[in-house]
């Protein structure tokens, strides 16, 4: 760009101004040791609090709501301590000043820091909460007396030299234009709020950082640059790092902390500037740099998605860390450039059109590259309006023994449930339609997702008909697709040993039963259809695979999760317990994380099969149901589920006489650790898992359940278990995923050994308790309620649990 002479044609050089007092060596080895430790305690503070989440998120524990106030509490007092006596004792002003700003900066991050006590689900209320927070301290700090008698005696405070605004405005669009190309944003509510709560916490840099600050490290006329940059840009760069460390929800203000640090630099450049033309550096300059740079990780990276749970693959975290990455070389490339170019002594000021024309342009950049090679569209998450009336399902006739009774009880709990949710749903689902909300109805839990944020939840939370409205996540796309999974072991040359040990392989060979004429739902990643141990399984016909997510119309998997499952339940080779049986599934997990209502279409799926396309209330078939569903998954609150939000989901699927079987859960060894849905439920048959041992996994949730339930209700091998993987191969991976197939599987092949046992939930379940063997438990293991809490009945026993079943 431009730059013109120093001084400016027609300007008269200012006269030197008085030589302010320069601090002893001591005061500024103080202050140099006072930032040092704030940094340090600023960012220990914040991994330490995100950590902490995480490792609660992993456990499966209660969110740690204390967390963050007592990060807030320890950085006040660790940082502020120092920063007083850096603002009370030394005598030299400009050590004064930098230990007030310091301290303010301290107190601002606590305060910002206390607002992540709200939950992460509420992301729109959270931000709301930060963009009023940062905007009152704004107010607040510049309304301070002494704050404003500063102002008001630095000359030109209100005002900036023509190009410096400009010149902050690009290199704030510059900051963003990684996260343009590999973010995503949320939706419209959460973008503006997004950008509300950006330009509060530039207007907070701006008052800590204003004229008055900057005027107290311009020495001379023209002021030295070097000393002006490398000392100003110091200070600064400590006070952004600490508004930078209150910038967003757990893990969102990780990426911050690296990006607004080396901008304190890029403001000293610009300070120079306008000090050459006799001003110093207004707040607008800051408000724009800082707003821009904290706009990226506020707009777009969700919260949620930042978590070690998805760190194992290419998924958010790592383009996170991408754009990270490249916005943090862009901030340093910035502070060296503008540290050299325009702070030189013999530099010009820049000319305010030309900067303009920069600015302007790379703000175009910035939406030309989200719309080409980003992700450009809305992505915020949904609402799940759960309504006060269920369907009565009492007295659902039994019918005959066996699957032509099931499909009778099937096909009048389908007539039961859709009758309910057309009657009481249509009145909302019309003025859901009339708003735009695009309202997407359920039947199997009388429930209603739709887009909206805060202010319809509040409102529809006040409607008469609705008991409660959950989050209903929604994943943002990502820049490119994770490589898919693929397995790299080869087939096992006999049956596993999960299979041996729970006597599977003896119930094949000896009394010829395995599996046939049973069918068992999958609901997980997905399924590799082309696998050589799952394709003839596969049950095939237009009603026997749903992808609600990318709606595919042929089996597959991604990830590689419900492949395996599967491949443990039906699969052939010598890794699947029913190899004779045949399979259907749903895709409930993307990327490993699901929602209220994936997991809800999944389940209404498996009571009513529909073809590809057609309408679950006219176009479902309970008598193609199959007969028992395999769930290695869990919806926890970080998801949006209640306890009790898919209780009516498996109490009507009951009620039809599919068996449910659900995975307890891998957040052991805590008592009372299986608690996220289906899990807990008394109609779900949960499984715990053990190793070759016999004995309990560290990882097993225990019990009791919600209510005191003895839970889980047997336990299968869960510990290194080989099964199918995409592509071909094979993969070994252990939880209480693995072991929940297993169980399905076994009662695969009781029904088969008795059909008339089909659908008889309450034998069936009798049968696999009366047969289980023991499990041991480990002596160092806390007894929760007792052995019923850790492993059930016991470890399912296939060869007895078939002769008892065929006896019967």
């Amino acid at each position: 760009m431009e730059i013109g002479p120093w001084p400016p044609p027609g300007r008269p050089v200012p006269p030197p101004a008085p030589a302010p007092d320069r601090p002893g060596p001591w005061p500024v080895v103080a202050a140099v040791l006072v930032g040092g430790w704030i940094a340090l305690v600023t960012v220990l503070g914040q991994v330490a609090g995100w950590a902490v989440d995480q490792a609660v998120l992993v456990a499966g524990l209660d969110r740690a709501v204390p967390t963050w106030p007592l990060v807030a509490l320890g950085t006040v007092l660790l940082a502020g301590a120092p920063t007083l006596a850096l603002a009370l004792l030394p005598r030299a002003p400009v050590v004064r000043a930098t230990g007030r700003v310091w301290l303010a900066g301290a107190l601002a991050l606590g305060a910002l820091t206390l607002l992540r006590a709200l939950p992460p689900v509420h992301q729109e209320a959270y931000l709301a909460a930060l963009a009023a927070t940062a905007a009152l301290l704004a107010a607040l700090l510049g309304r301070l007396p002494d704050h404003r008698r500063a102002t008001a005696a630095a000359s030109g405070a209100g005002a900036s030299a023509g190009g410096v605004t400009p010149l902050a405005v690009a290199a704030g669009a510059a900051l963003l234009l990684p996260w343009a190309w590999l973010g995503a944003l949320g939706g419209l509510l959460e973008t503006l709020l997004a950008g509300l709560a950006a330009a509060a916490l530039g207007a907070l840099a701006g008052v800590l950082l204003d004229a008055a600050f900057w005027a107290r490290f311009t020495v001379g006329a023209p002021p030295r640059p070097a000393r002006l940059v490398l000392v100003g840009g110091l200070v600064a760069g400590v006070v952004l790092a600490l508004v930078a460390a209150g910038s967003g929800q757990s893990g969102a203000q990780l990426p911050t902390l690296f990006l607004l640090p080396p901008l304190g630099f890029v403001l000293a450049a610009l300070h120079a500037v306008a000090a050459r033309a006799g001003r110093p550096l207004g707040r607008a300059p800051v408000r724009w740099l800082v707003g821009l740079g904290v706009l990226g990780p506020l707009a777009l990276a969700d919260p949620e998605e930042l978590t070690v749970l998805l760190a194992t693959t290419r998924d958010v975290p790592f383009w996170v860390a991408v754009a990270t990455g490249a916005a943090f070389a862009v901030a340093v490339l910035l502070a060296v450039g503008y540290g050299v170019l325009l702070a030189r002594p013999r530099a010009g000021t820049p000319r305010g059109r030309v900067a303009g024309v920069a600015a302007a342009a790379l703000l175009a950049a910035v939406a030309v590259v989200h719309v080409v090679p980003g992700q450009p569209g809305l992505y915020g998450d949904r609402l799940l309006v759960v309504l006060r009336e269920q369907a009565d399902l009492s007295g659902i006739p039994s019918g005959a023994p066996g699957r032509a009774g099931r499909d009778v009880r099937a096909a009048e709990v389908y007539r039961r449930l859709v009758a309910t949710a057309d009657r009481t749903q249509a009145e909302l689902r019309r003025e859901l339609t009339r708003l735009r909300l695009h309202p997407t109805p359920y039947y199997l839990v009388n429930a209603i997702e739709t887009d909206g944020g805060p202010e319809v939840r509040a409102w529809l939370s006040g409607r008469p008909e609705v008991a409660r409205v959950l989050v209903s996540q929604r994943l943002r796309p990502l820049p490119a697709a994770a490589r898919p999974a693929r397995g790299r072991l080869p087939a096992p040359a006999g049956p596993a040993w999960n299979i041996s040990l729970i006597g599977a392989d003896r119930v094949w060979s000896e009394l010829g039963v395995t599996g046939s004429g049973v069918v068992v739902g999958a609901s997980d990643s997905g399924v590799d259809g082309r696998h050589p141990a799952l394709a003839a399984g596969f049950r095939g016909g237009d009603d026997s695979w749903y992808d609600p997510w990318a709606h595919t119309r042929t089996p597959n998997d991604q990830a590689g999760h419900g492949t395996h499952t599967a491949g443990s339940a039906v699969g052939r080779d010598g890794i699947g317990v029913a190899p004779g049986a045949a399979w259907v599934g749903c895709v409930n997990l993307d990327r490993n994380l699901g929602s209220p209502a994936r997991y809800l279409d999944c389940l209404q799926f498996m009571l009513a099969p529909f073809p590809y396309g057609g309408d679950p209330f006219t176009d479902g078939r309970p008598g193609r149901a199959p007969d028992v569903l395999t769930n290695s998954w869990g919806c926890p609150p970080i998801e949006g589920c209640d306890a009790a939000a898919l209780r009516p989901a498996t109490a009507a699927l009951a009620a039809a006489g599919i068996l449910v079987v659900a995975a307890a859960g891998n957040t052991g060894p805590y008592c009372g650790s299986v608690a996220d849905p289906p899990g807990p439920y008394p109609d779900v048959l949960t499984v715990g898992a053990v190793d070759r041992a016999r004995q309990l996994t560290r990882f097993s949730s225990r019990g009791p359940a919600a209510g005191g339930a003895a839970k889980p209700d047997l336990v299968a091998p869960g510990a290194d278990v080989l099964s199918a993987y995409p592509g071909g191969g094979y993969a070994t991976l252990a939880g209480t995923s693995m072991a929940t197939p297993q169980v399905a599987g076994v009662v695969a092949l009781m029904w088969s050994a008795n059909p008339a046992l089909a659908g008889d939930l309450t034998r069936t379940r009798r049968i696999l308790r009366d047969t289980a063997t023991p499990a041991t438990v480990p002596p160092a293991a806390d007894r929760c309620g007792g052995d019923a809490d850790l492993v059930g009945a016991g470890l399912v026993d296939a060869y007895a649990a078939v002769r008892a079943a065929r006896a019967g």
